[in-house]
């Protein structure tokens, strides 16, 4: 009832918002699913990873030099986009997967200043450099070309909700379950024959892959992309976003996005205490909602189920 009553207000909403507020709801819904993609990472998982703006690059930079060097529709990019952030994901994770708490953390930060860094030194002359790439295609949908901020809106808020979609089932799935287990108690779940490496890696890999499909978007939205638009920075909003909204839980992280992004626009008036205003906020959240504003609803099981040796939900 609450996500139907969302989308239809979300629906309406290019009929009386003017371009400048459909530009910071275009943000929103592309922090929201880079939010949710970090999520099945961080949320369901427990892993301690702020590189995620690497994937969010590597999807970008493949749907820039494919479309600008081959004319690729960008469309059609969108699943590529994905696998090569998951390819990266595997083979930068696979190395590092054993690592828990602050020394993940510490080197997933390496990773993404080594994409960055790898990017401004324009790697194998295909990335241009600080400079960039410039002229990517807009993407065409059923012969309408995505170009205009209501346009985008719409294809940006049904991607999302696709999304939440897709993350719900796999939340609920075994697969789900088994990640929550890793996250509450690894060594248990190691005792319970659960392979936490291979269902961690594969985390790392469904959340890069979404967070590559969202570089495709961001690409063909902006038509130029800059390493400066793939810095650690972003992997702290993304991980801001996840935190502040509930870690774990989907409608906390599209909140998120909305204080996240959207707080810093409403207070733009105030530009020289926005920023104050918005971190002394974010302070008061974590001392009093430690869990987040909307952190997830604990798993109910049907004990009697659970004798008999049935452990769905």
């Amino acid at each position: 009832m609450i996500y139907s009553a969302f989308a239809l207000v979300m629906a309406i909403c290019p009929t009386f918002l003017n371009l400048y507020w459909l530009e910071v709801l275009n943000n929103i819904g592309l922090y929201a699913v880079l939010g949710l993609s970090l999520n099945f990472i961080l949320g369901h998982t427990g892993l301690f990873h702020m590189g995620h703006a690497a994937f969010f690059a590597v999807g970008a930079y493949v749907t820039a030099i494919l479309n600008t060097t081959f004319q690729i529709p960008v469309i059609w990019l969108l699943p590529l986009s994905g696998a090569a952030a998951a390819l990266f994901a595997a083979l930068v994770a696979r190395p590092i997967i054993h690592l828990r708490g602050d020394y993940l953390l510490i080197v997933t930060i390496g990773i993404v200043e080594i994409v960055r860094i790898a990017l401004i030194n324009n790697i194998f002359g295909l990335t241009g450099g600080a400079n960039g790439i410039f002229g990517i295609s807009r993407p065409d949908l059923f012969g309408l070309t995505i170009s205009r901020p209501n346009y985008f809106f719409y294809y940006i808020w049904i991607f999302l909700a696709v999304s939440v979609f897709l993350f719900r089932k796999l939340e609920d799935s075994r697969f789900g379950r088994a990640l929550n287990y890793i996250k509450e108690d690894e060594l248990a779940a190691e005792g319970n024959g659960i392979n936490t490496s291979h269902y961690k890696l594969i985390a790392f890999v469904i959340g890069a892959f979404w967070a590559g499909m969202v570089g495709n978007i961001y690409a063909s939205k902006m038509t130029i992309i800059s390493p400066e638009s793939f810095t650690f920075w972003e992997s702290v909003l993304y991980f801001t976003i996840v935190i502040l909204g509930g870690s774990g839980s989907i409608p906390g992280v599209i909140l998120g996005a909305f204080l996240i992004v959207g707080l810093p626009e409403i207070f733009r008036e105030f530009a020289s205490a926005r920023m104050l205003i918005f971190g002394a906020a974010m302070v008061a959240m974590m001392i009093f909602r430690p869990a987040g504003i909307l952190p997830p609803i604990p798993r109910k099981y049907n004990l009697e189920k659970l004798k008999k040796g049935d452990f769905r939900l």
